[in-house]
Parts: C-alpha cells; sequence; structure tokens
C-alpha cells in the first residue's frame, strides 16, 4: 500500500477553528471544492464533493473534536475507493500542526502523483482559510495540469 503525506503549520491558536473547517460543510466548501454537500460533523455521514472532472463520496468514520478527523472515500474514481482520509490536529506554539494522511492506496500510479500536488495546494488554501479568511477552494484553486 502507498499513502500521500503532508505537514502544514497553519498560523492560530484556534485549534476549533480548523477543526470547524474540517467538519462543516462552509467549512470544507471554503478550501477545498465550493461543490460541497453535506456535513461532516456525525460519524457515518456521506459528503459529497465535485469537481470540474469528477467527484468524490466520503464517509466521517471518526471525528475525536477537536483533533482528528477520518473518511473513508466510498465513491470517485477506483484507485480512490476504499482509501481513508485522516486529518490530525495539534497545538504547537503559534500554530496548529496539521498531519495529513491519505492511506492505502493500491499502487503508486500516476494519478497518486497529481493528488498528492493537488493535496498540497487544498492543504494550502485551508491555510489560507484559517489565517486570512479566504480559501483557494475548486473551481479557483491552482491548476497543475490537463486532470486539474
Amino acid at each position: 500500500m502507498a499513502n500521500i503525506l503532508h505537514r502544514v503549520g497553519i498560523k492560530t491558536t484556534a485549534i476549533d477553528d480548523v477543526y470547524h473547517a474540517l467538519t462543516t460543510r462552509d467549512g470544507l466548501a471554503g478550501w477545498w471544492t465550493t461543490d460541497t454537500k453535506g456535513e461532516g460533523d456525525q460519524v457515518g455521514n456521506i459528503i459529497e464533493f465535485r469537481f470540474d472532472k469528477g467527484g468524490f463520496d466520503i464517509k466521517v468514520k471518526k471525528l475525536n473534536t477537536p483533533t482528528q478527523v477520518e473518511w473513508e472515500v466510498i465513491d470517485g474514481p477506483e484507485e480512490w475507493i476504499g482509501t481513508t482520509i485522516n486529518f490530525e490536529l495539534k497545538e504547537d506554539g503559534d500554530y496548529i500542526i496539521l498531519l495529513f494522511k491519505h492511506l492505502n492506496w493500491k499502487e503508486p500510479v500516476e494519478f497518486m502523483h497529481h493528488c498528492s500536488t493537488k493535496w498540497a495546494i487544498f492543504l494550502m488554501s485551508l491555510k489560507s482559510l484559517i489565517e486570512t479568511g479566504k480559501g483557494n477552494p475548486s473551481p479557483i484553486d491552482v491548476k497543475i495540469d490537463n486532470w486539474n
């Protein structure tokens, strides 16, 4: 199995603000994609994320307020189905450190390389949303290739 891992420091002491951005429709739409349906604040909820070229349905698997959010991908591109997405938050001085994991890819195919870069772009959008009040969700995110 292959994994995507990222670490981002968000300059804030408000861990609840970061957690809220990971668990509410408005929060998720503010940094990942404006076409977000559903709420991520209850285990078992399904959140639908849509982009220019496809999308994902994700089931909320675990919530530990305000330090962890874990999802399971239940629909979308074949490479994503069955993978786990985990956000771990911890306080470190004037920062909230986000440890991001997109786990259990069957193999490191080219699409995984694309997704790793896009996750980095969207995690920087989350950082911007918390630090400045404005993220860069799809469709206004940085485009890296014809996959978006």
